[in-house]
């Protein structure tokens, strides 16, 4: 498979949901140390990746990201150890599912007709 891939997103109860995007933020949050410096690499704006943090700290019984407000040294954040969990939990099911549908995902790119000049 060279350019096709999975992505998932796990839909639980309540609307509450978790995908690609969240733990990419979760991800660079626990990179970069703050939530302000990983929305600016996802070209986000600070209050959305606010909000889709606590949205993600609230769905679960244990805190995943733990924040300091700004002081002297600036504000930071990072994971808790079930937030470390819960990035290594998906990724490892986006990989079982990489592997389970390799080929079935092979035989379907391969299939694909030629994309238009216009749109490479």
């Amino acid at each position: 498979m060279s350019g096709a891939r999975i992505t998932i997103r796990l839909d639980f109860d309540g609307g509450r949901q978790l995908g690609h995007g969240k733990m990419r933020l979760l991800e660079l949050i626990d990179q970069l140390g703050s939530i302000s410096s990983a929305a600016r690499a996802m070209k986000m704006s600070y209050r959305r990746a606010w909000l889709l943090m606590d949205e993600v700290n609230s769905m679960f019984s244990e805190t995943v990201l733990e924040t300091q407000l700004g002081g002297k040294g600036g504000g930071h954040a990072r994971l808790t150890d079930f937030g470390r969990k819960l990035v290594t939990l998906y990724r490892s099911v986006e990989a079982d599912a990489e592997a389970k549908f390799a080929t079935d995902m092979g035989a379907l790119e391969s299939q694909l007709a030629a994309r238009p000049a216009s749109e490479s």
